[in-house]
């Protein structure tokens, strides 16, 4: 299948974060979905990557997951640049399957994917990672979604919440997660509390780590309706400490 006016750069940068030296990968398509169409696919990718300053195999492993989770990839095959790759050719293959070509007269649509990630703090053994998306495929908006990534930088390993909770954690970790999300939305936002859809306020799996305790994400629909955003609930480590192993 013909594809026009495909505009695409690949590059690396290279960084040291808290003695943890990163390249980036980046990676910027525009391609129209037919010559003299302003509706095109734009995708863009920036991920940053450990290099040096852990132990290879640490590296390897927090490097393979970062592009699991980035590309929603049940494994991880090949390096980060080669899942990069293989997810911007399965997209302009699903864009064009989607939105059809001038030959099949069928609707023209912009499409947009950005991929962005980065290590951010550390704490203790741990090294936090945020992987942001933001997808668009028509309608009123897109939607934005974030993923926190836990590391142990000793094994390279994610962190789960049942490394760090004693059993039978979820009930009362709840309500500390509920109770942080209702102080939060009644000093910043009172009207909006009653939007959210405290059931669903529990513990996901998508946390990060700090020396002020664990800061848990909701995404868009996840606790409530489009309107509230991203929800976010942080338990302070002393609250947390009877349940943690």
């Amino acid at each position: 299948m013909k594809r026009l006016l495909l505009l695409s750069s690949a590059l690396f940068l290279l960084v040291a974060c808290n003695g943890l030296q990163t390249k980036t990968y980046q990676d910027d398509l525009v391609m129209p979905l037919a010559e003299g169409q302003e509706d095109s696919l734009f995708f863009t990718v920036s991920l940053e990557y450990a290099t040096a300053g852990l132990r290879v195999p640490q590296m390897e492993l927090m490097n393979q997951t970062i592009g699991q989770q980035a590309f929603d990839l049940e494994d991880a095959p090949g390096s980060l640049e080669e899942m990069a790759v293989n997810y911007r050719e399965n997209l302009i293959d699903e864009y064009l399957t989607e939105n059809g070509t001038p030959e099949q007269e069928r609707g023209v649509l912009t499409w947009e994917d950005k991929i962005n990630g980065v290590f951010t703090a550390e704490y203790k053994d741990w090294r936090n990672y945020l992987l942001s998306y933001y997808s668009y495929r028509g309608g009123a908006h897109g939607i934005q979604t974030v993923t926190q990534l836990v590391f142990d930088k000793k094994t390279g390993e994610l962190v789960s919440e049942p490394q760090l909770f004693k059993e039978g954690y979820a009930e009362p970790i709840s309500a500390l997660m509920q109770e942080a999300v209702k102080a939060e939305f009644e000093a910043e936002d009172p009207e909006l509390l009653q939007l959210v859809e405290m059931d669903f306020v529990t513990p996901n799996g998508n946390f990060s780590v700090s020396e002020n305790g664990i800061q848990w994400i909701f995404q868009p629909y996840e606790a409530g309706p489009y309107a509230l955003g991203i929800v976010t609930a942080t338990v302070p480590w002393k609250d947390l400490k009877p349940y943690l192993k």
